[in-house]
Formats: structure tokens, sequence, C-alpha cells
């Protein structure tokens, strides 16, 4: 009975907590008083407006959470009554807090509220563009206390008596019956748009479809998005009875922004804005990236990288996953295994590859830094001050708390020290739950169980801050989890440890179109699937690979080379193309000699696309919008591009239709209207707005260019260490083009100060001529595809 449903009809029957609002001035905010509440609108843009509501007053006062680093900003904001409202307006937005207006409640209602009352005084917030439109309309909001009634009152024991009260709390929208719902983080069960659905925003690596990850951030197709400011687990309810809940399970305020954007980029832009904007990775991580659970001893690392090399593939990156070291927390190289890193990583290096590592927050008791650790207090622990483990069954040893600024600091200092130095160019920042749920234990910043989400944030930013205060070069990191704010730490989000099915390929492309839609823009997951393989897998169709060569690696896994074949097309056309799993081999030459052709020829179209990839990647960090798209973004206009789950836009050129199904060599594929569309293997042009069955051998991803678009395509190279010749430009026709072509060093941060070449490239369709200017550029043969 506590929650939003009678909270709004309840307070208008308790005369006592339902005064008038009042407006007091602030500086960048203007606070309102409703009976014993504190309601508080704090503008960041004339877009952008944080809204906060509590029962405390100095928790509404209290600026945002954790991920948020922007200041407000009220310039152009004005406040006024109007008939009894307060209203607070600027240039791009109106915000009104509906003041006290007369009600009648029927008898039943008196009675009722004799017994059951709401928890907060209400309050009913309407947000308009400033034309009129309405974008949201908060109808309702709780901050209860944990109690018996709600079966919450566990809860309670998670909290130590010097830590601040616990408060369940939350709030309702409109949710009007042609509202959709993206973004909310990594959630895995195959969905794009949440309406109708239960999102649970937490990290959760046992959730059931697949590992999940909270970012509250949510956008819809109304034209505003909602970035929810609460670090607790949180549940969203969009769309059921007419209107849309949020649910966080501790918290002493409620606290959202509301950005409005005209298109879905400036909603991207306000998120930027809030959170910071995600920087360049190292050229490197937009190349290719391989994995395997896991690559043993430096001499099979080594062998791998001459395999690629005495092939001619190209190759950027080799990763070294966990258990190189004699124990866990021990941060060395078990010498028997790896001998020498160092002159391992001094020969890739020559080589023109670089090596990513796996770097585990967990430390055993007999690990040589584990007592370092304990005498400072630095571990997640219980409430006695115990370090908190996972035993019986995970012997793992305590995971460090790097929300401690000082083990932060400490931490990274052990990697520079002990990893780096030996040649290392990147972090994978695995287990970054942390891999021992908080709930019920305690970080330095508060109650795990009130934290539960953030740590991968404080996390990579441990390493991040380390990068860019002691080296040279761009931070990369590989995060298995994402919260508000953490693209700024120069992250690849990857989904996790998903199983090697063709159903889990088919609800990767919803994942990371969901998660790319939260803001988190360099995205990625194990291509192949990370889990070990059946034993045995008879598909109900004829492979379209022979297996039989390829046994030693996929058993009886018949369709398993159709499967990695399908997905390594797919992950060619993703922000980060990795491959990861715990096969015995994961080479483009694993797979059999039918799969193997194919997979080179993708491999090889990487690094032809790398111009417009890595350009794609500077976009992002300029704008804040995500260069893997859900088409809802593109095409606002057109209702049924955003009920689509299984295509998207690559940058502003390619619509990626992924062939997830085992046997099929056609896919329908839906192109949006309002733009004419090349299919790029067979320049063959078709008008949008219309379903087509395409063609799909297993050689074959179906792949069209928008009409309107240039397409820079580069040299041959085996690594972005090269310098890559533009080769040619394709031109498709049919509307005026422009496309801006980057470049810089691909390793530092000088890029952040201008140092670039930067080229903007012009298509005029009416004069078919193709124009340039910045930074001249040998572009190659032109090529206007017809």
């Amino acid at each position: 009975m506590k929650r939003f449903l009678l909270s709004a009809a309840l307070s208008v029957l308790l005369p006592a907590s339902f005064a008038a609002a009042q407006a007091s001035s602030s500086p960048g905010s203007v606070v309102l008083s409703k009976g014993n509440s504190t309601i508080v609108f704090e503008p960041y843009a004339p877009n952008i407006v944080r809204v906060t509501l509590s029962l405390l007053k100095d928790k509404a006062l209290a600026g945002p959470g954790y991920g948020v680093t922007a200041k407000p900003d009220d310039a152009g904001w004005k406040v006024e009554k109007r008939d009894g409202n307060t209203v607070y307006a600027s240039s791009r937005m109106t915000v009104t807090l509906a003041g006290d207006h007369p009600w009648k409640p029927v008898q039943t209602q008196i009675d009722i509220g004799k017994f059951f009352g709401g928890s907060t005084p209400g309050a009913d917030i309407d947000f308009r563009t400033a034309e009129g439109r309405e974008l949201a309309h908060m109808q309702g909001w709780q901050m209860s206390v944990p109690n018996a009634k709600d079966a919450n009152a566990e809860i309670l024991n998670q909290r130590r008596p010097t830590d601040d009260p616990f408060y369940e709390v939350g709030a309702s929208f409109v949710s009007p019956a042609d509202e959709h719902y993206y973004g909310l983080g990594e959630n895995q069960e195959g969905l794009l748009d949440h309406r109708g659905q239960t999102v649970r925003c937490w990290q959760d690596y046992t959730a059931p479809a697949g590992p999940s990850s909270c970012v509250p951030f949510l956008v819809t197709n109304k034209g505003y998005g909602i970035l929810w400011d609460n670090p607790s687990k949180t549940t969203i309810i969009p769309g059921f009875n007419e209107q849309t809940r949020w649910d966080s399970q501790v918290g002493d305020r409620v606290s959202f922004f509301v950005i409005a954007g005209k298109t879905t980029d400036e909603i991207y832009e306000g998120y930027r804005l809030l959170t910071g904007a995600t920087p360049l990775l190292p050229k490197s991580a937009y190349g290719y990236i391989q994995c395997k659970q896991r690559y043993r001893s430096q001499a099979e690392v080594m062998a791998v990288a001459k395999g690629y090399r005495d092939r001619g593939l190209p190759l950027d990156t080799i990763v070294v996953d966990w258990f190189y070291y004699t124990k866990m927390g021990q941060m060395d190289f078990d010498p028997t295994l790896w001998p020498d890193p160092k002159g391992m990583n001094d020969e890739l290096h020559k080589m023109g590859i670089s090596t990513m590592i796996s770097v585990w927050p967990r430390y055993v008791p007999d690990s040589r830094y584990y007592d370092t650790i304990l005498k400072n207090g630095w571990f997640e622990h219980k409430a006695d001050g115990t370090p908190t483990d996972g035993l019986p069954y995970d012997k793992a040893g305590s995971d460090i708390d790097t929300t401690n600024p000082a083990a932060a600091k400490w931490y990274w200092n052990a990697i520079k020290d002990n990893i780096l130095s030996k040649g290392f160019s990147s972090i994978w920042a695995d287990e970054t739950e942390p891999d021992l749920p908080p709930q019920g234990s305690y970080f330095f910043i508060g109650p795990g169980t009130e934290f539960y989400n953030p740590y991968p944030l404080f996390h990579t930013a441990a390493i991040a801050d380390g990068f860019r205060r002691d080296t040279n070069e761009r931070p990369l990191i590989l995060s298995r989890d994402a919260y508000t704010g953490i693209q700024k730490n120069g992250v690849i989000v990857w989904s996790s440890d998903i199983f090697p099915t063709w159903d889990t390929l088919k609800r990767q492309v919803p994942t990371g179109l969901d998660l790319t839609a939260s803001g988190i823009a360099n995205w990625s997951n194990d291509t192949g699937g990370w889990q070990y393989l059946p034993g045995e897998h008879h598909p109900a169709h004829k492979p379209l690979l022979d297996p039989s060569d390829a046994r030693d690696n996929v058993g009886g896994y018949d369709d398993y080379p159709e499967l990695y074949t399908r997905w390594f097309e797919y992950a060619t056309f993703l922000p980060i193309f990795r491959t990861h799993g715990s096969r015995n081999f994961n080479e483009t030459w694993s797979y059999g000699h039918e799969a193997e052709p194919i997979l080179e020829k993708y491999l090889k179209l990487r690094y032809t696309l790398m111009p417009y990839i890595y350009s794609t990647a500077y976009h992002v960090y300029q704008t804040g919008a995500p260069s893997m798209r859900a088409l809802f973004m593109d095409f606002p206009e057109d209702a049924k591009a955003g009920e689509i789950k299984d295509e998207y836009m690559l940058g502003p050129a390619f619509l990626v239709a992924p062939v997830t199904d085992q046997g099929a060599t056609t896919r329908e594929v839906y192109l949006p209207a309002g733009s004419d569309w090349y299919n790029y293997w067979t320049n063959e042009k078709l008008h949008g707005g219309q379903t087509v069955t395409v063609q799909a051998p297993i050689d074959t991803i179906p792949l069209f260019v928008r009409a309107g678009s240039i397409l820079p395509l580069g040299a041959p190279v085996l690594s972005t260490k090269e310098k890559q010749a533009i080769a040619g430009v394709k031109v498709y026709p049919g509307a005026d083009a422009s496309f801006t072509l980057y470049d810089d060093d691909g390793t530092t941060e000088a890029y952040e100060k201008g140092a670039a070449q930067i080229t903007k490239l012009e298509w005029d369709n009416a004069a078919k001529k193709l124009r340039q200017s910045g930074t001249k550029v040998e572009l190659g043969p032109v090529e206007v595809v017809q």
C-alpha cells in the first residue's frame, strides 16, 4: 500500500501533508516545499533538468550521485506562478509542478485513508517542450520505510547503526500507449523495446538469459530520455496500467534527469554533457582482437601471432586471459609458462601486435598483497570488517574495494609495476560486478545494498586515471559491467560469459543495441560464445559448412563452424571486433577449410572499412551518440523501424542484418522508409519502406548502404600500427551527403588538443561532384555506385 497508486490519491485526503508549493531562490536551482517534502528543480542546460524529491530536505538539496560530472547551469531558466502552479521554463522546456487544486474524494477513499496512506505528500510534475508538446509526466512518488507489510523489512539488517536510514524510493510516470522504451543497460532477454516488460537494473552475473548490467538511462520515442540517479538495485516497469514505474531498493530521495531532444542524438549529447565524453580508444581497439579462454603460455601466444602474420592476415591485439599467475592476486607470471613476458611483448610489438591482459580484483589469503590490503581496510567487507569471500565453493579470495581512493591508487600502481612494465598495452578488468555481490557487504562509499551498481565505474576509473596520469597512452579497458558514466573511462563493455548457441546469437543483437542506446557506445561480445561447447549438437537443418576437418575443435557440434561463421560476420560490423571462447583453438583457421576463407574475407573487410570505422568513433567522441544504432534512432517517423530488433545501423551508412538462424540462406530485411538503399554486395538499388527477401549464402551477411552515403576505403594493412592510405571512395548517390574523415596518431590523447587530420567530404548530388575541405587527403579513385 506504500506505492504510487495510493500515494497520489490519498495525499489529497491529508491536508496537513499537501500544503501549497512555495518557491525559494538558490543558485542554479528552484527549491519548493510541499507538505513535509522538498522538491528541487535543477537545470543543466536549456533542455536538461534534474528533479529531486525527498522527505529529508538536506538530501533533496544534495548534488547528483556517482557518474554525473556536470555542474548545474540555470542560464535562461525562469520560475513563475501560473494558475496556482509553479512553472520553471527555458527556451526548450517547461517544467510544471501542479499546485493545490480542490478535489472531492468519494467516501470509500476517505474510509480507506484512515488505515492506508501514501508514503509521501505526492507531486504532479509535467515536462513539455517550449511549444507545449508533452514529454513526460510524473504522477506520483514514494519514499517509504522498509516494513513487514511490503515484505522488505529484512533489508534493514544490511544497514549498520552508523549508516543513513534506508528508504525504498520510486516514481511513476504516465505511459501513453504509443510510447516505447530503449536502453536501461545490458539485458539479454532478447528485447529491444522494453514496453510491457519488467527490467531488473543491477549487475547480475546469474541473470536467467545471461549476465545483465545496469545503466539506468531510458530513451523514448517521444523526444526525451530519463537518467535515474540511484545506485541501488532498481526495477523499471514500463507501460503497465498506463504508467512506467521506477523503484529503487534503497535511497533517501528520488532523483532523476529529464533530457529533451529534437533528435535522438540530441538526447545523447545531453547524456554526454551530464556524464562525460566517450574518448577515442587506441586505434588498435577498432581492429581485430584475438582472444580465447585461454592462451596458456608465452609460446602459444607467439604461435598464434606467427600464424596470422604467416598467412598475411591483419591482427591488432592478442589477449592473455586469466591464470597466467601463480596465485589469484599474486600479480606475477608463472615462470614455467611465461619465462619472458617482456621479451614476448617486444617481439609482438615489432609485428605490429599489442597485448591485453586480464587482471582480476581478487586476492587469496596467502597471496603477497593480501595482508597489505587487509591491514588498510581495502577489501569489500562485512559489518565487522571481515573481508567478504565466496566460501565454501568459491576459493578465489576477496575483492579489493576500489571505491576507496587510496585502494584505487594502490591497485593501479600494482598493475603498472607488475604488469604494464612487462609491455602489456591494455587491461581486461574482469569481474567488475564485483564478483562477490555487495548485498549485505560494505564499501568505502557505504553499504553495498545501497551502492550495489557503481563498482564498475570506480574500478575502471582506477585504471583509466592511472593511464592518464602515468603514461602517454590512451586508456583501453575491457569491462564485464557498466554503469552511468563508465564510458568516459576508455572502456569496452562486453556481454560477459554467453553460450555458444543460435539462440544466444539471436539475442546478442538487441542486447548490444540496448546497451549502446544506454549511452555506452563501445560494445562487443564473445564472438562464438564463451561457454564450453556441448559434446554433441545435431541441427534441424543440414549444416552449411562441413565440420569434419575441425572435429579436434568443435567435437560433435555439427553446425558449430556455421554458427561461428555467422557470428564472425556479425562481429565484423560491431563497434569492437573481438573473438573469445572456451574452444581448443579460436583462430580463423580453426573451424575447417570451408569456414576459413569466409572468416578471412570478413577479417580483411574490417580493415578495408577502418577509415570509416575510426571516423565514426571520432563522431561518438564529439557527440556522445553511439555508432551502433537501433533503427528508432535514425528513422523516428517510421513506426515499423522502431519495432525492428534484429537490424541496426553502423554509423550513418551501413544497415546490418545478421543471419541468426541455422541453415538459413535468405533472410527478410526491412529497409526503413525515407531513403533508398543499395545492396552492398550487388549494388542493387531499392526503395525504403518495404521488406525484401535477401539472398544470404553462408559467405554473405545482408548489408545495405543508405543512399546519400560516402564510404572511404582503406588500403590493405596488417594492423592499425601501419599508416593506411585511402584506397578509394565509394559514393552512393540519391541525396546530398557529407562525411568527416578523421585520423590521428592512434595512441595518445593529443587529439583532445586538436592534433588530428580532419577532412570533410561532401557529395553534391545534383552536380554529381565530390569535394573535400580541411586536411588534404589522397582519396584514390572515386566510384559513384550505379
